[in-house]
Formats: structure tokens, C-alpha cells, sequence
């Protein structure tokens, strides 16, 4: 940037929502624009107790034609009885209603490389060493089969 120039560079922990908006909005209008099957759209599912609290649940988004999962997370309560199958298979079952033919995500070697290669995802890449001393793994999935 010029000197001259009044524009400055801020980074902030915790920015107003409203400027991560315009971010998020600026994008999604960039990419609109320039495809003509952006359709981005939120996917918010939840594992509750019976009073309603959240045990578990699926942070994810459509668009292009695939699920990503932001996050897939269960209570330790609650794992090994088949709740993050069931909550990984309602987001498959509702992108594939909003016509998504794949998903993908991402896991550490920390985490559940296992449970989704047992789900049927498959590895198409890796990052070493993220973090230090393990392992990033990168999967997809076809949903055709859906």
C-alpha cells in the first residue's frame, strides 16, 4: 500500500460481528458472481439430552455441490454409542437432499481418521507435522450411494 494512503491493517481477537459479516458477505457475493451454483447454505445439527442440552452436534455448510464439516463433536458420555455416526448420516442424508453429490472434511491424527474411514471417506491428502508431531488428514466422500 502506498504510504500516503489512509487504509491500515488491524487484527483483532475479537472483532465485531458485523465486520466478519461483510468478510463472509464480500466472499459469497465474489464467488456468486462467478459461479452459478454457489448456494451456500449453514448446516447446524445437534445431539440434546432429554431436557434440550447439546451432547453432541455437526457444524457444517453446503455449496458447490458438497458438504463440508466444519466440526463434528460428541460428548465423552456419549461416544462409542453410534452418535456421531447417526449425526455424521443426517448431514450426508440432508445434503443429499439439497442435491450435494460429495462431502469433505478434515481430521488430526488425534482425532477420527478411524471413525471416517469406517463411515467411507477416503484420504486424498495429508499435511505433516500440523500440529507438531501429528498429522492432518483430508477426506471426501461420494454421496451418490445416498
Amino acid at each position: 500500500m502506498d504510504k500516503n494512503d489512509t487504509y491500515r491493517i488491524t487484527i483483532e481477537e475479537n472483532p465485531n460481528p458485523g465486520d466478519i459479516q461483510t468478510v463472509v458477505k464480500g466472499l459469497d457475493e465474489y464467488n456468486f458472481a462467478r459461479t452459478d451454483q454457489y448456494h451456500h447454505r449453514v448446516m447446524n445439527i445437534f445431539l440434546r439430552d432429554p431436557d434440550g442440552g447439546v451432547k453432541g452436534g455437526l457444524i457444517g455448510a453446503t455449496f458447490w455441490g458438497w458438504l463440508h464439516v466444519d466440526i463434528l463433536w460428541v460428548d465423552e458420555n456419549q461416544r462409542q454409542k453410534g452418535s456421531g455416526r447417526e449425526l455424521l448420516l443426517a448431514a450426508e442424508k440432508e445434503a443429499a437432499r439439497r442435491g450435494c453429490r460429495f462431502s469433505h472434511l478434515e481430521t488430526h491424527s488425534f482425532q477420527a481418521l478411524d471413525f471416517y474411514l469406517k463411515q467411507g471417506y477416503a484420504v486424498y491428502g495429508q499435511l505433516e507435522d500440523f500440529p507438531a508431531g501429528h498429522t492432518k488428514y483430508f477426506l471426501s466422500k461420494s454421496l451418490s450411494e445416498k
